[in-house]
């Protein structure tokens, strides 16, 4: 009995050391997660900062010798200019965001909380365009595009409308689980009180969901900021290029014909300021909404 009494402890204290050690295992391997993975953007700002003939070098140097913002200076005035370029693209990301938010709000709503005939067997073929990649798609689309009255190619709201499609089925996923989520019994509240269906939306609902619409938001947002090949298909006016058009342009305006690879990840590191400020101050809504939406 002495002896049993005495290996308790020392279970107890030996589990205790094992736990701190797990511990710090976990961390370490986190830790180099995150430098792994923070690496390929730090040496982009470093290569941003570079002289031209630095960002050349052959073989390359992963830190600058010489700090200049000659990179940023020549893309600023780059054919249309960078400002013209950036409207394009903050206008069409903010088109998607309405856009997606004006179709998936009311449709996850009525597919959560409205007797609908068959609407599990609807949902299930609104998600089925997830299966199907939208490049597969972009030639038809351009061609009733073109063919409309008001022909939606070269503009940002036709670029939008294509943006807002590849984005529809996840939003809606999305939206329709979080209204789902939301307890009954604040609907029936609402109800009994005299409130119609669009009152308890206003004002039961949305407020329940904030989390799963900036999710929404921020999930429409990058898709629409980083699109290139959609961008390709329906823009051919310069004016109209959004940023990752004028990369694509930008990276072969050596004089032989190669990559100016300043200039280039000088419009890298300005494309990745809006997503990660943007995801840095919604950080908080964008992990709840995600649970929120994709676990019942």
């Amino acid at each position: 009995m002495t002896a049993v009494t005495m290996r308790r402890p020392l279970a107890r204290a030996w589990s205790r050391v094992w736990a701190g050690r797990n511990r710090y295992l976990v961390g370490a391997v986190c830790l180099a997660i995150g430098v792994f993975m923070l690496m390929p953007i730090v040496f982009s700002v470093f290569a941003s900062v570079k002289t031209r003939a630095e960002s050349a070098a052959v073989p390359p140097t992963y830190f600058p010798h010489e700090i200049s913002l000659d990179n940023f200076a020549r893309l600023w005035s780059y054919q249309a200019g960078l400002p013209t370029y950036l409207g394009n693209s903050f206008a069409t990301a903010f088109l998607t965001i309405a856009f997606t938010l004006l179709l998936t709000i009311p449709a996850g709503y009525a597919l959560a909380r409205f007797p609908i005939p068959r609407k599990e067997f609807i949902f299930v073929f609104l998600l089925l365009a997830l299966i199907i990649p939208y490049q597969a798609l972009l030639t038809p689309i351009f061609l009733m595009f073109a063919s409309l009255p008001i022909k939606l190619t070269n503009t940002l709201v036709g670029l939008a409308i294509l943006h807002t499609a590849i984005q529809l089925p996840f939003s809606l996923y999305i939206m329709r689980n979080s209204f789902e989520s939301v307890p009954r019994e604040l609907e029936e509240a609402a109800l009994t009180d005299g409130a119609s269906s669009l009152q308890a939306l206003r004002s039961i609902f949305l407020p329940a969901v904030v989390p799963a619409i900036v999710t929404v938001m921020l999930f429409a947002f990058v898709t629409s900021w980083n699109e290139f090949l959609g961008a390709l298909v329906l823009l051919s006016r310069a004016s109209t290029f959004t940023l990752p058009l004028i990369l694509a342009t930008a990276r072969a305006e050596t004089s032989l014909g190669g990559t100016d690879w300043g200039m280039l990840q000088a419009g890298i590191t300005i494309a990745m300021i809006p997503c990660i400020g943007i995801y840095l101050l919604l950080q908080k809504y964008y992990v709840s909404g995600f649970t929120q939406g994709a676990l019942k």
